[in-house]
């Protein structure tokens, strides 16, 4: 009897392979559709029981994450990537080749089960764009004629794997990767992807005190490199003088934000390096374990990151007594997401790491007093890890001497759209946004958003500004627009993607950025008048300052940048305000029926003696 006619016994030996842990519910949920193709309410039930949990528990997960079935859908999926510059570069079109051979729209399922077809945000490819995922299989480049091609042979084999006719340079073509995905790095510099002593920091490392580690760092200047920018050493510091228990220590690598890719770069090639600046932040803060948090979109690299994960196990890198330091033990694990923007924020992944949605937790207590399972736990991202491993290689004064001004290190930027060489630089951190256009050939640029859609979008007068925390703040996206392009389109498309990836938790973001979005498309279609744009402002700033976790803080940004910056651009769509009566909605005669029934009248909308209200 196979586990699909007996999803009891598939259920019973997935859960019992994750010891029953109620806080990998997660890693069992995925398991689970992997085998089953979904989780439907017998599945559900069966998962909540068999895990001694409430089954609103497992509902409200499976219900959350938009890569986890709660439907059957095709054995396939094709998700065709929507963010914006994959649209600028062709992927409506490449969607329609999709519905026309296949015969449906977006959002379903053929009549005969093989194929489900949607739209999904960004899927680090920003570079290689129109991209796709069929399954987990990441596919660059994306034509009309190859979408077809694409269906034909999945109509053929069924195999995913099989489309890839050619990998991509570096551990893209690893016998546990083998994607077409290209690395795209244009500019190695000293920090990341330089030539290096193999585990020198982390030995380094152990040859000092955690205090004196944490100084080190503090020294350097390293500030997060995921976007916040908060000083690194000190959220260590925080982190190991936190009263509780055992801390964790935390990769985020959910690289969500639209035009972004950096983090797969290094994930792919420097994987080992992310690793050691993992375990000497173990060492500094006496943590046990390290988490690294995976976006679905990058589940490809999953074997290969496991794999280096063994290996350093084996090599005494990894597991009890590190390197011969007795009582240092310290491992990682990988543990995957399931598509959700949200829980790129430090809290909103600690959630989804004990196995529950998504949400944001309430803020203080900070993560680095009370994170996963109530402990403390700090939360830095790939980059940030990176730079830790060579911070105690060479010094944090060297470190620090890498940047521009007040900035310290170098900074990996993702440039993609309307540019020749879209891909990954390592630059100065504190480099002109100028130089990095013309290093990447978008020398014709009308504008660009540093920072994604929760950065900013600035014109041609800001180019010798710096990409830096103290001017333009970035986590690595760098999107560039030419001439052709409309920048309150691009808004306008940005506050999508925040409406559908809210977790809908706060009214200021859950309605807000609805309310943002429809103000703003008034503006565009040349219906509103001036005062639209004093609303929209008030509106955007109320979504940034009442909204409960950082995607409702940032979200209301593509609009408010661009009224900045883009002043223009809204001016000359304004109309007047028009002298000429327009129909008016009369309380009173929409009461009729309710006075009917009632018998009486209304006490704040009483019937006029003349039966109306004008």
């Amino acid at each position: 009897m196979n586990q699909r006619s007996d999803p009891a016994r598939a259920v019973q030996a997935i859960c019992d392979r994750f010891d029953r842990d109620r806080t990998r519910l997660m890693d069992i949920a995925l398991e689970v559709q992997k085998q089953l193709g979904h989780l439907d309410d017998e599945t559900v039930d069966l998962v909540a029981t068999t895990l001694s949990i409430p089954r609103v528990d497992v509902q409200s997960l499976v219900t959350f994450y938009s890569f986890l079935r709660h439907e059957p859908a095709g054995k396939v999926t094709l998700r065709v990537c929507n963010d914006v510059v994959d649209r600028q570069q062709g992927a409506e079109e490449v969607a329609d080749a999709f519905t026309s051979e296949l015969g449906i729209a977006m959002g379903q399922t053929t009549e005969d089960g093989a194929f489900h077809l949607e739209w999904t945000p960004c899927i680090g490819l920003s570079d290689q764009a129109p991209a796709i995922l069929v399954d987990d299989v990441p596919i660059p480049d994306v034509t009309p004629w190859k979408a077809r091609w694409i269906v034909g042979e999945l109509r053929r084999h069924g195999d995913a794997r099989r489309l890839v006719r050619a990998y991509g340079d570096g551990n893209n073509a690893h016998p546990l990767v083998q994607v077409g995905v290209r690395n795209n790095l244009r500019m190695p510099g000293a920090v990341h992807f330089a030539t290096r002593d193999d585990e020198a920091g982390l030995r380094r490392a152990l040859s000092m005190s955690p205090e004196r580690v944490i100084d080190e760092v503090k020294a350097s200047g390293l500030r997060g490199r995921g976007g916040a920018g908060f000083p690194t050493g000190v959220k260590w510091e925080l982190a190991r003088n936190a009263e509780g228990g055992q801390s964790y220590v935390f990769c985020n690598a959910d690289e969500g934000e639209p035009g972004t890719f950096k983090d797969r770069v290094l994930l792919t090639e420097r994987t080992h390096q992310v690793i050691e600046g993992m375990t000497i932040a173990g060492w500094a803060l006496g943590a046990h374990e390290g988490i690294v948090y995976l976006r679905a979109e990058y589940a490809y690299l999953h074997p290969f990151l496991d794999d280096v994960l063994r290996q350093r196990r084996r090599e005494g890198l990894l597991g009890r007594s590190v390197l011969g330091n007795a009582g240092f033990d310290f491992d990682v694990r990988i543990q995957m997401g399931a598509g959700a923007y949200v829980c790129g924020e430090e809290t909103s992944l600690i959630s989804s790491c004990e196995g529950l949605r998504g949400d944001p937790k309430d803020r203080p207590p900070f993560p680095v007093q009370r994170g996963f399972l109530g402990n403390p736990t700090p939360v830095n991202n790939v980059e940030t890890f990176s730079c830790a491993a060579r911070i105690l290689e060479e010094g944090g004064e060297w470190f620090a001497g890498l940047g521009v001004g007040e900035c310290a290190g170098t900074k990996l930027y993702s440039i993609c759209g309307d540019c020749e060489r879209p891909g990954v630089y390592e630059l100065p951190f504190g480099t002109p946004l100028r130089e990095l256009l013309e290093r990447a050939g978008g020398t014709e640029a009308a504008a660009v958003c540093v920072g994604g859609p929760s950065g900013t979008m600035v014109g041609p007068d800001a180019f010798d500004r710096h990409l830096g925390y103290g001017d333009l703040a970035t986590g690595g996206a760098v999107i560039v627009f030419d001439a052709t392009r409309d920048p309150l389109l691009i808004a306008a498309e940005q506050v999508d993607f925040f409406i559908h990836e809210s977790c809908g938790t706060c009214t200021p973001c859950r309605v807000g950025n609805v309310l943002l979005r429809d103000r703003l498309q008034g503006v565009i279609d040349g219906v509103a008048t001036r005062k639209a744009i004093e609303d929209l402002r008030e509106l955007g700033q109320t979504v940034s300052t009442m909204s409960r976790c950082g995607l409702g803080q940032t979200s209301a940004r593509p609009v408010l940048s661009t009224l900045d910056h883009f002043a223009g651009a809204y001016e000359e769509r304004l109309v007047e305000p028009s002298n000429r009566e327009r129909p008016s909605f009369h309380p009173s005669a929409r009461l009729e029926e309710a006075r009917a029934l009632t018998g009486r009248d209304s006490e704040l909308f009483p019937h006029p003696p003349g039966g109306s209200d004008v």
